[in-house]
């Protein structure tokens, strides 16, 4: 069991890149990848939504900034990975 913690951990991190790089074109992925994605959104979504109302989005520019929701699971996720 111990063991497989840290696989599991690692495809959430490997789930958490896929998802934020083909967010913006969810309507066009085949049917296959789409309930692969729809997983994935109904892991992350609820998770994305509760961080973004605690944490604010990071300035990096003059009316530009970072949603830090993406970035503070993965350094969750990591944290726990070195656990393991």
């Amino acid at each position: 069991m111990i063991k497989l913690i840290p696989i599991l951990i690692s495809l959430l991190i490997i789930g958490l890149f896929l998802y934020s790089k083909l967010l913006p074109y969810r309507d066009k992925l085949n049917p296959q990848y789409k309930k692969t994605f729809d997983f994935f959104n109904s892991l992350f979504s609820p998770v994305f939504n509760f961080l973004k109302k605690r944490i604010k989005p990071f300035q990096v520019g003059l009316g530009l900034s970072i949603d830090m929701s993406q970035i503070v699971l993965l350094i969750i996720f990591l944290m726990l990975l070195n656990l393991f």
